[in-house]
């Protein structure tokens, strides 16, 4: 599979090998800024105005002004012109631009960078790992798709040492929360649920499709849900919907049947529309 070449940065299409930003960057000194991660199938990006939506809310969280939605419309259609791939990774980064060295943010104009890379479809089923690290679901930034990812970085090393594919994480209350990059859906008693926004977790795009395709509830779920459930399955951005057959020791039969049908549903209703 071909690498991507090319990258728009600050207004410009150039080679991906030289597209460089400044090193004052504030998203790059204090991870002063936001991002979003789309699908990229066939020269299209899925849910794309899903996607700037929620860039937006997780800007003005932050402070940033308001992305230009016509501008990165523009961007992410030149570098998807430009970089031919069956299966992308497109990813939109909003900083704070360049800034003092320090917290205080700078007077220059916002960074913006578009970027994408070759993607392999992931597998149907997959292994995930418990961390005893926190979500803070008082954080001044929770919720929020920030570039502050270091405690996810962390967190998906120790996952891959237990030969897993994602790390789970409970919040500050001990409750079920989400993943470092995806959010989690358990069935108890034959129920879908998934944690509600109040844990901390991120309101994921796919997520809120498989909510509103499968009919999923939001609720306040213990971290122990993981020990209960009778399925479990990851929703996000490449995941789409992947059932979850290991959780640390625990080994689980699956996909079940609620999986199956959610697999089913968001396969199909995503093929019909590109951007519901």
């Amino acid at each position: 599979m071909q690498n991507p070449t090319k990258s728009w940065v600050n207004g410009s299409l150039v080679d991906s090998a030289d597209a460089a930003v400044s090193v004052l960057d504030h998203g790059l000194t204090t991870g002063d800024g936001v991002f979003e991660t789309m699908k990229a199938v066939d020269g299209r990006a899925f849910a794309l105005t899903r996607h700037l939506d929620r860039l937006t809310r997780s800007a003005r969280g932050l402070g940033l002004p308001d992305p230009d939605h016509d501008l990165v419309r523009e961007a992410c259609a030149q570098v998807l012109a430009a970089n031919p791939v069956p299966l992308g990774r497109l990813r939109v980064t909003y900083t704070g631009g360049p800034a003092p060295l320090g917290s205080e943010r700078g007077d220059d104009t916002p960074t913006l960078v578009v970027a994408l890379s070759a993607a392999g479809r992931r597998p149907d089923t997959t292994a995930v790992a418990t961390v005893p690290w926190r979500r803070n679901e008082h954080s001044a930034v929770a919720g929020l798709k920030t570039t502050s990812y270091a405690e996810n970085v962390v967190a998906l090393a120790a996952a891959h040492r237990a030969h897993a594919s994602e790390a789970l994480f409970a919040n500050t209350a001990g409750r079920l929360c989400e993943g470092t990059g995806s959010n989690v859906f358990v069935v108890i008693d034959g129920r879908l649920l998934t944690p509600a926004l109040a844990s901390g977790c991120l309101a994921g795009i796919t997520r809120r499709l498989v909510i509103d395709w499968s009919g999923a509830e939001e609720a306040d779920l213990p971290f122990s849900a993981l020990q209960d459930a009778e399925e479990i399955f990851l929703t996000s951005t490449l995941r789409d919907v992947q059932a979850v057959t290991r959780v640390d020791d625990r080994e689980l039969a699956g996909p079940g049947p609620v999986t199956v049908k959610a697999m089913a549903v968001f396969t199909e209703r995503s093929g019909d529309d590109l951007d519901p």
